[in-house]
């Protein structure tokens, strides 16, 4: 008991003596401090200086302890989300002096993020879009913003209904490191089942349904769809207000929106709207003009008093059209022209308009600069320029030079740009192009089924060669590029019996200072019987060699779209006992021909096409031998001599058009013709040269001596009409027509890789003369397909196509076909 009682005693004069040195600080009685000392404790990824500075307590402050400077300084390390704990303290007090200790607990470090509920293919498009990286800190405020992220991603697809479920978990091979899992259940997909209006009176409720255009309620159309897809609600709203301002409704609001459920999988849409008065034009009158006289003004605005007030038709007439009056100062130079439509009276259902002008001074062209070209050489890309520096400013040579900067292959479409810097001072502007450099050097794998075998191909293609380049060892890279000239080697073979060989080159502006167009071919075929390996047959074969030279030119009249093309060609044939292909099976036979082609080619860029046109008027024609070589072709002589140098004349037309319909959805319209005349009736029409019609089209099995025509929906050559020769039935055409309608819809135009589904119609007809031409007796068919462009394949296509029509002798050609395109595009 005495020994409790001294031990107690002891332990009381130890604790006053540790009391009295400590001297912790009163929170009732605030005093002032001169700090010391500032540490940071429990931070293991942040530096502590920085933090310090953060807290805005720098040593040899004098602060109040407890007071507003360490309260500010625990909520400013707070605010910034890092920390899960934080508190400042006196780590030790010595008269009036305090060192102060920021003790941290860091927010936990993430490790891995997993997804629950959803496709791989989809977690990865998530990951892109959450840009959650391993090592960084999952604050609450990111958390919270990933969840935003989430539901927004399925919301923009449909899936309003989307839940997202975080779940953290602490990993235990890394030290405040936390696992993080989003179960994700998307739920169905929420569709529109009713869509309604209140306050119409000028249109029906179906009417303004269809005004909205991109969202639709559930009905038995199976060609709309449905689905509640927040960008389509948005820009429906739109298109209704559009569509009001378009039928001279100015007033015209959308009051309130709203969005009810109808079930789980269906909601309701209700728009209160108010529609105003219909407005009319009265009075147009024009000020600041000295260009043009305000008659001329208003005739290219084509509105007039009485018409309806159509705010849309305004600004496509005033801004954006080919022809609008904005254009037609600009193209002149005005670059600083400035228009602004004004209502200058509203009364009753009429308005009168003011369009007032500035027209400013003439801009010229100072400097163009080219950006963006890593291989293309600048000299290539600066002689497709229009706007050139000392010319008057033109909008539309802009445009063209963007045009014709798509045209050439080289670059990606959607990526070319212009940004003028107009210098208002001088009166001048520099023209800045922006360019982007896609790999358009094609490796050719191709494969098309013909003549019941398989045909495969192997080319390369390299579109920006450059020739001049080629003694330069450092321009090796793989090969000389940059001058845009086009070098093509191919081959193809069936592997036994059928193997052909081709070379050509094209230099588009042959001198370099006009867009003179300079090409040449070489090219051979061999086909034996079949009935010994590798093309050894020496009885029974057709060979053909041959080679061409061509020049065009771009023309100034009609326009400048117009092209000229001048080709000479000669060709030999050579046939031992080859029955069944044309109209002579021994001898040997010359083409010496002559091709003058006239193109027109509006279209915007290459791959996919959505305005403008193309279109080309062809004759190639030989010398007409028979009319001055002095032989009686009526009299009987050998094919080989009767055919030594043929004799023909051949006229083909192609149009076609590429027209927008909404968004990117294309239609392409396609007409083509060809005819194949003599110069004599007692020989006849030449035994090369024809037409083959049906299938694919593809030039995998090119019959040489004929010109492959594709239609869709048929089998190959099905639909070229046979005709008796001896004991074999031959097949040449020598008269076709062919019409296309396709709709197409890109999936993605990327230059690493573009896709386009379509559909199609497609009808032709074949004949061997003339006079039984009908172009009304066709076959037709309908079908489906998709293309893919890839930089190092060129065009891989596969069409579905069903022939409607029976092809007479052959009933199975047009049940359905499958056509499959590697290289080729139709």
């Amino acid at each position: 008991m005495m020994r409790f009682r001294l031990l107690a005693l002891a332990m009381f004069f130890i604790g006053v003596s540790a009391f009295a040195q400590e001297k912790p600080c009163s929170y009732e009685l605030p005093k002032r401090y001169c700090v010391k000392e500032i540490t940071v404790s429990g931070v293991k990824f942040l530096n502590p200086d920085v933090l310090i500075s953060m807290t805005a307590i720098s040593i040899g402050d004098t602060i109040q302890v407890p007071g507003e400077a360490i309260t500010k300084a625990v909520k400013k390390l707070w605010g910034q989300g890092l920390f899960s704990k934080v508190d400042i303290k006196a780590s030790r007090i010595d008269g009036d002096n305090i060192y102060l200790e920021i003790c941290l607990t860091e927010q936990p470090r993430l490790t891995t993020v997993n997804f629950t509920g959803i496709r791989k293919g989809e977690a990865d498009d998530l990951k892109d879009k959450l840009k959650l990286r391993s090592g960084s800190q999952l604050t609450q405020a990111t958390l919270e913003n990933s969840i935003h992220i989430i539901k927004k991603h399925y919301r923009a697809k449909g899936f309003l209904n989307v839940e997202v479920n975080p779940v953290q978990e602490n990993d235990t091979l890394i030290s405040n490191g936390t696992r993080l899992t989003f179960n994700i259940q998307k739920n169905d997909r929420v569709k529109i089942g009713e869509i309604s209006f209140e306050g119409n009176k000028a249109y029906s409720q179906a009417r303004l349904r269809r005004a909205l255009k991109k969202i639709h309620r559930r009905d038995l159309n199976i060609f709309k769809s449905a689905k509640f897809i927040e960008a389509d609600y948005d820009e429906s709203i739109d298109n209704l207000v559009a569509f009001y301002n378009e039928h001279g409704y100015r007033d015209f609001k959308i009051l309130s929106d709203s969005i009810y459920t109808i079930n789980p999988k269906r909601i309701g849409i209700h728009f209160k709207i108010y529609e105003g008065a219909q407005y009319h034009i009265r009075n147009i009158e024009w000020v600041g003009n000295t260009k043009l006289p305000a008659e001329a003004l208003t005739a290219v605005l084509g509105m007039k008093k009485g018409d309806v007030y159509d705010k849309s038709l305004l600004e496509k007439r005033l801004f954006t059209d080919e022809n609008s009056i904005s254009t037609i100062y600009m193209d002149d130079g005005y670059l600083f022209f400035h228009l602004e439509p004004v209502e200058v009276r509203i009364q009753n259902d009429s308005v009168d308009l003011e369009m007032r002008i500035y027209e400013g001074d003439q801009a010229t062209v100072n400097r163009v600069i080219i950006t963006g070209n890593t291989k293309t050489n600048e000299h290539v890309i600066r002689r497709e320029i229009w706007s050139k520096p000392g010319y008057l400013f033109s909008k539309s040579e802009i445009t063209r030079t963007l045009r014709e900067l798509g045209q050439m292959g080289h670059f990606d479409p959607e990526k070319l740009g212009i940004d003028p810097i107009p210098n208002q001072a001088d009166g001048t502007v520099d023209l800045k192009y922006s360019v982007e450099e896609k790999a358009n050097d094609q490796l050719e794998v191709s494969g098309g089924w013909g003549n019941k075998m398989f045909v495969g191909t192997l080319g390369i293609r390299f579109s920006n060669f450059s020739v001049r380049r080629i003694f330069d060892k450092d321009a090796w890279r793989p090969v000389p590029s940059g001058d845009s000239q086009s070098l093509a080697i191919r081959a193809s073979t069936n592997g036994t019996y059928y193997k052909a060989f081709s070379l050509s080159f094209t230099e588009p502006w042959l001198g370099g200072h006009k867009p003179t167009n300079f090409s040449f071919s070489l090219y051979r075929t061999i086909q034996s019987g079949g009935v010994s390996y590798f093309y050894q047959s020496s009885d029974k074969y057709f060979r053909v060699s041959g080679a061409s030279v061509g020049i065009g030119t771009r023309l100034k009249w009609p326009d400048d779209y117009f092209t000229l093309y001048n080709e000479v060609g000669i060709q030999n044939y050579k046939l031992s006992n080859w029955s069944g292909y044309f109209i002579f099976k021994d001898g040997q036979s010359n083409n010496l021909s002559y091709k003058v082609t006239l193109g027109r080619n509006s279209t915007d860029q290459m791959i996919y096409p959505r305005t403008g046109s193309n279109f080309s008027l062809s004759l190639q024609i030989t010398p007409p031998y028979s009319l001055f070589d002095g032989k009686d072709y009526s009299k009987p002589m050998s094919d080989s001599e009767k055919y030594k140098w043929i004799e023909y004349h051949k006229w083909t037309g192609r149009i076609q058009w590429y027209i927008p319909l909404i968004e990117n959805l294309v239609l392409y319209t396609n007409f083509q013709m060809g005819v194949m005349g003599y110069f004599n009736s007692k020989l006849g029409h030449s035994p090369f040269e024809g037409f083959d019609l049906g299938g694919d089209g593809m030039s995998g099995y090119n019959l040489y001596g004929k010109e492959t025509i594709g239609l869709r929906g048929y089998q190959n050559s099905s639909l070229t009409p046979y005709v008796r020769v001896g004991e074999s039935l031959v097949g040449n055409a020598h008269l076709y027509d062919k019409y296309t309608v396709e709709l197409r819809y890109p999936i993605s135009l990327k230059p690493q890789a573009a896709i386009y589904l379509l559909t199609f119609l497609e009808a032709g007809n074949a004949w061997q003369n003339a006079g039984d031409f009908n172009p009304f007796n066709v076959h037709r068919s309908a079908g489906v397909g998709a293309r893919f462009f890839l930089p190092m394949l060129g065009m891989l296509g596969v069409d579905w196509g069903y022939g409607f029509d029976k092809v007479p002798g052959r009933p199975d050609a047009h049940k359905g076909q499958f056509h499959f395109i590697i290289g080729m595009p139709f």
